[in-house]
């Protein structure tokens, strides 16, 4: 996995357990692309400064996933649910079909 997508699903998963400043930043660099210097300068610090926050916060989540495994879980779950998606479109009963695809559709907006 791509370390820019690995930390948004971190993000996405651990990010309410983040300072208000810290998801920010996070949010800032990993999903709106924005440079240290473009993040820096509205909040008045260094580009160095934004670095470290985010290696720090980087760290953090990291910890998060380490102990609590949440991001991969899901993952593996998406995969499922994908693996199933894919086997009931070779379900002959359209009934049957259209059940098992609504099931898993509830099961992924869950997700």
């Amino acid at each position: 996995m791509a370390k820019e997508l690995k930390f948004v699903m971190l993000l996405d998963c651990y990010g309410d357990l983040l300072t208000e400043h810290q998801r920010s930043v996070m949010e800032l660099y990993y999903c709106e692309d924005l440079s240290l210097a473009e993040i820096g300068a509205p909040l008045g610090i260094t580009r160095q400064a934004v670095r470290s926050l985010i290696k720090r916060t980087e760290d953090i989540l990291l910890n998060y996933e380490e102990k609590l495994g949440f991001a991969d879980r899901l993952e593996k779950m998406r995969q499922c649910f994908g693996n199933l998606s894919q086997a009931a479109e070779d379900i002959n009963d359209n009934t049957l079909k259209k059940t098992i695809t609504d099931e898993i559709n509830i099961g992924l907006g869950l997700l």
